[in-house]
């Protein structure tokens, strides 16, 4: 933990030369200083050159505990994990465990290497019931993932986040035949496009399994929930939740009227708490 820390200073005072390593987590100004972080990134132009947005995202809620999001350039999401009286609380703690997860991010042991590689293929078999020869067959999803692994070998995790989230969505959503086809580039991002694609896949499962979509719209909710509230990295969960909202609003919208969607939305929620 001592090195660790003592790592983390010293990329505190490369980045943000301007700031007290001691201090910079107990500064109640942490929205800025996680802006200066990325704003020094960029200037850089070691990481995502052309996406210097930082974006916050509060959920609509009467009363605390209130729930906050940011979303890093490249793409990686983090939440408030503490219980928040107000939103200006929850946007702070959100950046708190945004900062924290960038700075760690630019520590040696979180880029891709043949080590790292490895590994994460070995898990991945292991957690798939895969074989370890399909590592070397890109038709494959263990193939296709350590294809990914390869191209992206010295880069940073939050680099390698949106491919990532890109693999896992696919795969969730049952449609990795179209990752593979890309041979995995980096061209096919996450955008409005390909989630309207994955919404209509969901509403052809729905078509087939009544009530599919708000199943897993409670699942992918207490999921969002749980890595929130454990401090992690969690774009994947909020994306699933974002796909199936738009699936249901999308099979409800000729059926009900916007001020009756909400209604709509709880019943196909019910249960979830």
């Amino acid at each position: 933990m001592d090195r660790t820390w003592e790592s983390l200073q010293l990329v505190i005072a490369h980045v943000l030369p301007h700031r007290d390593p001691a201090l910079v987590f107990k500064d109640l100004n942490v929205v800025a200083i996680l802006q200066e972080f990325w704003e020094s990134k960029q200037k850089q132009k070691a990481v995502f050159p052309s996406e210097g947005i930082i974006v916050y995202e509060s959920l609509s809620s009467l009363g605390p505990p209130f729930v906050s999001y940011v979303t890093l350039p490249g793409g990686s999401c983090f939440g408030n994990f503490q219980s928040c009286l107000s939103r200006a609380e929850a946007r702070r703690d959100a950046a708190k465990v945004a900062l924290i997860n960038s700075l760690f991010n630019e520590l040696p042991c979180r880029r891709i290497t043949k080590e790292f590689i490895i590994e994460s293929v070995r898990e991945a078999v292991s957690s798939t019931s895969g074989n370890l020869k399909d590592a070397d067959d890109p038709s494959t999803s263990i193939g296709a993932y350590h294809y990914m692994l390869e191209s992206n070998i010295g880069k940073t995790m939050l680099e390698f986040q949106e491919l990532m989230i890109v693999f896992q969505l696919l795969h969730w959503n049952g449609s990795l035949k179209a990752l593979r086809e890309t041979k995995c580039s980096r061209q096919y991002s996450l955008d409005e496009k390909m989630r309207s694609h994955m919404a209509l896949d969901w509403i052809m499962k729905e078509q087939e399994s009544p009530g599919i979509i708000s199943q897993e719209l409670q699942v992918a909710l207490r999921e969002l929930e749980e890595v929130r509230k454990a401090g992690q990295e969690l774009r994947f969960y909020k994306e699933k939740k974002e796909i199936l909202s738009l699936a249901l609003s999308q099979i409800y919208s000729d059926q009900v009227t916007t001020s009756s969607w909400d209604d709509q939305m709880s019943l196909a929620l019910h249960g979830y708490q």
